[in-house]
């Protein structure tokens, strides 16, 4: 079973050291598809709206899943390890959260990690887990968590963009958001313009509060660390709504029969793994799983669109495919 750490609450989350457990690793085939990307001028100038999506190209040569990593490379450090240590949330219903029956960390984001860990330490054997450590952190310890070496990879719905990137390291897109808002059920308005006066909660750290100020800047925005932070203000009556991502606006809704979702869409989120700054080979390995990943196969169907489906499709909607990666970076 996952090792899940919980890294306290409030805004000094402590990450607490590693411990020995029993981890495990689904298989990832090998080499990234040549039609799952594009390439955007390379981004050692300024980054540019138009080429903050592009991450590194994978290496020509990936090692097959379970195989031997590059000498010196960070993923030989990982598997030499044992285990890949993750930062994610626990409480983002159906992008990662722990269930309560079973007390494990699930969702859309926790089976891109899995997907990573695959990628190093191959597929795991019958009724073991992946061999992956999970940490539970806020959405302000994203960057902080990355830049101090306590975990390897965050995967806990990340915008990238040019300001982060300044800060770390993105894999290619793996999922697109847009940012709604979230009211009571009863509420007459019909977007964020309606809400002048009004306290909206958005994540502290996140995008989501900066494009709220921007969208409408007569709103009263107050934050919490944690999704079910602000759904819990929401809940008491100290906010009037929550503006964030989609895909976590969706599963506080699920929460909630006394909530809606406002239809207006005002943002582009597009997600990425975060990864440190340095550990460009790291990206690219990644970047060559996720590939893999997207591609379907011989029945049409990928793992990536299996996973959508389970986590996110009931809520979301259908869609035809996942993005498409965009690759030109250079260090």
């Amino acid at each position: 079973m996952k090792k899940l750490v919980p890294i306290a609450v409030a805004t000094a989350l402590l990450l607490t050291a590693c411990g020995s457990g029993n981890y495990a690793a689904t298989e990832i085939p090998a080499e990234p598809a040549p039609t799952q990307a594009t390439t955007a001028p390379s981004t050692t100038a300024p980054c540019s709206k138009e080429g903050e999506l592009a991450s590194y190209a994978p290496d020509r040569e990936t090692p097959a899943p379970g195989g031997v990593m590059p000498a010196g490379s960070y993923m030989e450090k990982i598997k030499a390890r044992g285990r890949l240590i993750a930062g994610v949330s626990a409480d983002s219903l159906h992008l990662g959260s722990r269930n309560p029956l079973t007390g494990q960390i699930e969702g859309f984001d926790i089976d891109m990690i899995n997907m990573v860990a695959d990628a190093i330490f191959g597929p795991p054997a019958p009724g073991k887990p992946h061999k992956v450590e999970l940490r539970v952190i806020s959405s302000p310890q994203r960057i902080p968590v990355l830049q101090s070496g306590q975990v390897d990879i965050v995967a806990r719905n990340m915008t990238i963009n040019c300001a982060r990137w300044q800060q770390i390291a993105f894999s290619a897109e793996y999922y697109r958001s847009g940012q709604k808002t979230l009211v009571q059920r009863d509420s007459t308005a019909k977007s964020t313009a309606d809400l002048d006066g009004q306290t909206i909660c958005a994540p502290a750290g996140s995008t989501s509060l900066d494009n709220l100020k921007k969208k409408n800047p007569e709103v009263k925005p107050i934050t919490a660390d944690t999704d079910t932070g602000c759904l819990v203000l929401f809940q008491q009556g100290k906010a009037q709504g929550i503006s964030g991502d989609d895909t976590v606006l969706a599963g506080d809704a699920a929460q909630d029969p006394y909530a809606k979702i406002l239809p207006e869409r005002f943002s582009d989120e597009p997600y990425g793994l975060g990864i440190k700054k340095e550990n460009v080979d790291f990206v690219r390995f990644v970047n060559a799983a996720l590939a893999q990943m997207k591609t379907p196969d011989a029945s049409g169907q990928s793992a990536w669109m299996t996973s959508y489906s389970k986590w996110l499709g009931t809520d979301l909607g259908k869609l035809a495919a996942p993005p498409t990666a965009v690759y030109g970076r250079t260090p």
